[in-house]
Parts: C-alpha cells; structure tokens; sequence
C-alpha cells in the first residue's frame, strides 16, 4: 500500500499520519499459526474462485447468462478478500500494525465498495434465476449477452457512486485521537468511531447506505425466490422439481451466509456499538464466505463439477 510522506492537516490543526490496526489482541501470541492458517484460506479461496473463473471461460457449454454472473462474482470474492487479507497476515507475521492515512481509507473504499457491488451483483443474478425458471420462453432473449454486460455495468457504476460519496465525506471528518482502530482493516465504522468531528450526520448516511442497497438486494431475491419456489411447486414431475431447485440452491446458501454476516456489521444506526462483536462477523464476511463459495458451487452444481472433472482428465493426458 502508499505510504504517505506528508502529514494530513485535520480540520482542527492537529496531524494524523497514520492509524494503528488493532487485531486480535487476545490471541496475538499465536500470530505465527494464525499466520499460516490465514495464509492457507487466502490461497484457497483465490485458487477456488481462479478455478470456477477458468472453466467458465474455457468450456462452451457454460457460456450462459447464469455462469457469466458466476463468473464475475468469482472474481469479486478474489478482490474482496484480497483487500484485506494481505494487510491481516502482516499483522500476524511481523506485527506491523500501522497503516497511512491514505492507504487505511483506500482499503476502506476497496472493501465496502466491492461488497456493495457484490449486493447488487446477487440481487441481478436472482433476477436471471427467476427469468430462466419463471419465464423460459422469454429468457433467451431478453437475458443475452448485451443485457447481462449491461447490468454488470450498472452493478458497477451504482456502486461506484454511492460508496465514493459516503467515503469522501468520512475522509473530510476531523481525527484528533486516538488512532487505534478496534478492528483488523480499515472499516467505516471503525473510522468514524475514532472521529472528534460531529459525526451523527455521517452515521445517519451509512446507515442509510447500507440499508438501501442490502434491503434494495434483499427485496428483489426475495421477490425472484418466491416466485421461483411456487413456479417449482407447480411443476409435473419430481424430476424437473429436483433440476430446477439444485441450480438455486447453491445461490440460496451463499446469500444466507452474506447477509448474515453484513446485516449483523452495517445495520445499525449507531456504528459506534458493538465494533468488538463486528470482528468475528467481518472475519466470516472476509475469509469464510470467499473460501466456502467454490466449494458450494462446485460440489452443489452438476455442470460446474463435470466441467471440472473434465478438464481434469484433459491435463492428464496431455501430460
């Protein structure tokens, strides 16, 4: 990350160059294993989301709508956790805990601007889930390519916008001390918490923020997934009931575990409250979530799986 080399003037004169990551102070004695243990989860999860990104790209019959939003979250959840764990594992191996001002609000935007994007991403991909069961006829085209880059497009830019507003305006806040953030990377809440400024406007805003676009998400899976399960309860036969549900299920259990864990973080109107408890649950948004999403996805999926095992077969021959 940049390191400043100029001090930054805050609104009341006084200089903050750097703030202090805090851990896990009560087992930092142990940073040598939870080093390797972090380590081994950070590279399985880039491996596992690297993979399902490859075959997706290099096997023609998963070249639909519904493993083109695979795809591109797969590459999300290797940038998510990528803008935060390389800083953790230095935490844990050589105990540097300071990050500049700059870098720790680069993180900042990095992190809750991919997750934002990410909330979108999932709100899209159950509306193509409902399209391919509710409305089959339909589907092939109004979901072909041209709409699927646009969405994405727009997942982006929405994202985009909403979050660089929130994160200037929590840059131009007054930081006087101290400069200890309770948490293990630069969250806003944390960051806004350590502020002397007034901050109850800025609260207001992401927790505004952070209802809109979990509840604008979460509306329309529920909206998309209920009429997804009465459009498969209406189907003839068990069998078709059973291929329709599997290529939701896998969808269902990774959207359990994300909103879980970023309702628990984000919807509060206070953010000052519960920043200890918010460790663990960010520890599952960042580490867990990303790690457990190829093994769902490809144990979960019958395409995925054989394309897997295909290529597989293929490298060994060519061998």
């Amino acid at each position: 990350m940049m390191m400043m080399t100029m001090p930054v003037e805050m609104g009341n004169g006084t200089t903050v160059q750097e703030f202090t990551l805090e851990g896990f102070p009560a087992i930092q004695h142990l940073g040598k294993v939870l080093f390797l243990v972090h380590l081994l989860a950070y590279l399985a999860s880039i491996t596992g989301n690297a993979v399902i990104v490859t075959i997706i790209c290099a096997d023609s019959r998963l070249q639909t709508p519904m493993y083109f939003f695979l795809s591109i979250f797969s590459f999300f959840e290797c940038c998510f956790i990528s803008a935060v764990i390389p800083k953790l594992l230095v935490i844990f191996l050589l105990g540097r805990q300071t990050i500049s001002f700059l870098a720790c609000f680069i993180q900042a935007f990095v992190f809750v601007y991919l997750g934002a994007a990410g909330f979108l991403l999932i709100a899209v991909m159950s509306v193509d889930r409902y399209m391919a069961i509710c409305k089959p006829l339909h589907y092939p085209t109004i979901m072909n390519l041209k709409t699927c880059f646009l969405l994405v497009t727009a997942c982006f830019t929405l994202a985009f916008t909403l979050i660089t507003s929130l994160v200037v305006k929590v840059s131009q806040l007054s930081f006087c001390g101290p400069h200890v953030i309770p948490h293990f990377f630069c969250d806003l809440g944390a960051l806004i918490h350590l502020s002397c400024s007034d901050t109850r406007s800025v609260e207001m805003l992401v927790f505004v923020l952070a209802l809109l676009i979990l509840l604008t998400s979460l509306i329309i899976t529920v909206i998309a997934y209920s009429n997804i399960v009465v459009t498969i309860v209406r189907l003839p036969s068990a069998k078709e009931r059973q291929k329709a549900f599997s290529t939701c299920s896998s969808h269902l259990i990774v959207l359990s575990m994300i909103y879980g864990s970023c309702v628990f973080i984000y919807v509060k109107p206070k953010q000052t409250n519960k920043l200890d408890s918010n460790r663990e649950a960010a520890l599952v948004n960042t580490v867990v979530t990303p790690l457990l999403n190829p093994v769902i996805y490809t144990l979960r999926n019958k395409q995925v799986h054989q394309a897997l095992r295909e290529t597989m077969c293929r490298m060994k021959i060519s061998r």
